[in-house]
């Protein structure tokens, strides 16, 4: 069997440039060192197969490069395209993103941001499935955290890049409404175990003021599960089903098709993440834009700053949504 090649030192390569070792060093991170220096040292590096070590290197400078992302589920199809989004933001910067699932288990969230805050990440961004749990509060005090959708009620962050939540209910409860909707279903990946999520809490206030009569109905991310629940909810007598997430939205269209009802004549159907799947739907998906490329960019932005110690402006960044309207919704038939 073949040994293993020995990797090059950095002391070797200070031996063939005839510099020392933290000459070396700075000359191959363009520091303290003239241009004529930097070059001959990275000609040498090249020559001599050096490359760094990224263990030292984290040892050296207390960084890791590596950045913790928590997805609150990632049975929805919006959070797979953010949080690929996200890692595509860091990568541009050198960074690296874990990227992990809580898979809408609050304990599990936390369970999680421990073992990042344990690994060493620099910093964390995360979609919190519980953004009132009091063990963000520690975990924010020893490595930067950046919130995305919500806000960590108690916790001191980096950064938040919030969805409003508030806006893009009123605006499809009204659109709704508008269409002549007296009876909205809404489907929300909400769990018992966090039943005041800002959003469920929004969309029951928005209902009083509106005047509907509005079912909060809880409901997987999983399109298997979402068209089992829609096919309960479909026996009922609403005329619209509002789905807090597009992936949930594709359940109600199944269980619509099982059942021969024919969604944007015989039923309003509105999403909230505006995935491209819904785009190529029949009907295509009336639903909510909430800029996911911006979004990636800010939370990045502001993890990456807290990492660096560089002061921000604004550390709080309110993402409007803009209501797209398609052809799953239509007006509401005689009572």
């Amino acid at each position: 069997m073949a040994r293993p090649t020995k990797r090059t030192t950095l002391r070797e390569v200070a031996e063939a440039t005839g510099l020392s070792t933290a000459a070396v060093s700075y000359a191959l991170r363009g520091k303290h060192v003239s241009k004529e220096t930097e070059e001959r040292v990275r000609k040498a590096a090249a020559e001599l197969g050096y490359e760094a070590d990224p263990i030292a290197r984290a040892l050296a400078s207390g960084r890791t490069s590596m950045v913790g992302v928590i997805a609150g589920d990632l049975q929805d199809l919006w959070q797979q395209q953010l949080m690929a989004a996200i890692g595509r933001e860091l990568l541009a910067g050198d960074r690296y993103a874990l990227i992990l699932d809580a898979g809408g288990d609050p304990e599990r969230e936390l369970v999680l941001a421990k073992q990042l805050r344990d690994q060493r990440v620099d910093g964390m961004l995360v979609s919190p499935v519980d953004p009132s749990a009091q063990g963000w509060v520690k975990i924010a005090e020893q490595v930067p955290v950046v919130s995305i959708g919500d806000s960590l009620e108690h916790a001191r962050t980096a950064g938040e890049v919030l969805f409003d939540n508030r806006a893009g209910i009123d605006a499809v409860l009204g659109y709704l409404a508008g269409l002549g909707h007296r009876r909205v279903t809404v489907l929300t990946p909400t769990g018992r175990a966090t039943p005041d999520r800002p959003a469920d809490v929004y969309v029951r206030e928005a209902a009083a003021r509106i005047g509907l009569d509005v079912e909060v109905v809880p409901c997987g991310l999983e399109l298997g599960v979402a068209t089992e629940v829609a096919r309960g909810v479909l026996r009922g007598p609403g005329t619209a089903v509002f789905c807090f997430s597009d992936s949930i939205a594709y359940g109600v269209y199944a269980a619509a098709a099982e059942a021969g009802i024919a969604v944007g004549r015989d039923l309003s159907v509105v999403g909230f993440d505006d995935h491209p799947v819904s785009r190529v739907l029949t009907p295509p998906l009336t639903t909510l834009d909430w800029g996911l490329a911006e979004i990636a960019k800010e939370a990045a932005r502001l993890a990456v700053a807290a990492i660096e110690g560089r002061r921000v402006r604004r550390k709080r960044i309110l993402c409007a949504p803009e209501l797209i309207e398609r052809g799953s919704a239509n007006r509401a038939g005689p009572a």
